[in-house]
């Protein structure tokens, strides 16, 4: 197997590829503590979260053959959307793995795409193993959510976006992980910026593995959190080397801390965060980050349950 690993021009080339497809989301200015700060709205993308451009890149790059056979994916919902919504405008078929108990809205969304949906128990079950037995049966190409350079090269558009609506490269970026795609992929595009990894507490395996150098995967049993789309139990090589050479930052955040920056997200920026997406964020507001002025805030996801928004906004 050929050992690529993702560049810089392979993000700028994607970024180029895949702009037709995809929203240019925009950079919403707000305060903090008088300094002046950018939300990079991810939430506002196509399928409610950055996920359509590492899928768009993805499935843009098959050949005839591969597409006529269809593409499997894993996802806890916002990767299973992009991959959906990036085959059906592809003319591709697409089949997903889902947890039995991810968000109905990102399972309804899914489904009505018009992927099958295979559900699997993230207690019992396996979803690589259960994705990988389904692409060998039919042949289909299999689009892991963030160990693939090409979807981490897709994300990393991102980071392109951000540097040409600003002029230059923001000071400092403060981004979700989850298995690193993003955050990976804008570390590649935005080589002059401090990159800042910001992971619910529990789920550090990102930071863990940064501190020691080497991948360090999630323990059973890993604590509840609301922030579905950022449960990941093991980094990828591809990711992980991409931040620890980039020297990226981790830091982690409550749950309350999350749900404080979804009623921040509301009210100041008046845009819809899931938690998972909200986690930079959170980080921000719960001062664990000395952010210089003009430093740029990724909100990569707003694909949350209505009846779970309302009780974190009724909280506050």
């Amino acid at each position: 197997m050929e050992d690529r690993r993702p560049t810089l021009n392979g993000v700028r080339a994607a970024a180029a590829r895949i702009a037709p497809a995809v929203t240019k989301t925009p950079l919403l200015p707000f305060e903090w503590e008088e300094r002046h700060y950018w939300a990079k709205a991810e939430c506002l993308q196509q399928g409610g979260s950055f996920k359509l451009r590492g899928a768009t890149n993805r499935l843009m790059l098959l050949d005839e053959a591969e597409r006529a056979r269809g593409v499997v994916a894993f996802s806890s919902g916002n990767h299973a959307q992009g991959v959906a919504l990036a085959a059906r405008r592809l003319g591709v078929e697409a089949t997903i793995v889902l947890p039995i108990d991810a968000p109905a809205v990102k399972r309804e969304a899914t489904r009505a795409l018009g992927a099958r949906i295979v559900l699997y128990d993230r207690k019992k079950q396996s979803r690589e193993a259960i994705a990988k037995r389904l692409a060998a049966e039919s042949g289909a190409t299999l689009v892991p959510s963030f160990d693939d350079v090409d979807v981490i090269e897709g994300q990393g558009s991102v980071g392109v976006e951000i540097a040409e609506q600003l002029g230059a490269p923001p000071p400092m970026v403060i981004v979700p992980c989850g298995g690193g795609g993003l955050s990976g992929g804008i570390a590649l595009a935005l080589p002059e910026s401090r990159i800042i990894v910001v992971e619910p507490a529990g789920w550090d395996d990102m930071a863990r593995s940064l501190a020691r150098g080497e991948i360090v995967p999630m323990e059973d049993p890993a604590p509840p959190s609301a922030c579905d789309a950022l449960q990941t139990w093991q980094v990828s090589p591809l990711t992980f080397g991409a931040l620890r050479e980039a020297a990226a930052e981790a830091l982690t955040v409550t749950e309350e801390e999350v749900a404080e920056a979804m009623r921040f997200a509301f009210r100041h920026l008046r845009i819809v965060a899931e938690p998972g997406g909200a986690v930079a964020l959170a980080a921000m507001i719960a001062d664990k980050v000395d952010a210089p002025d003009g430093s740029v805030i990724v909100v990569s996801g707003g694909n949350v349950d209505p009846e779970l928004y309302g009780e974190i906004l009724d909280e506050g």
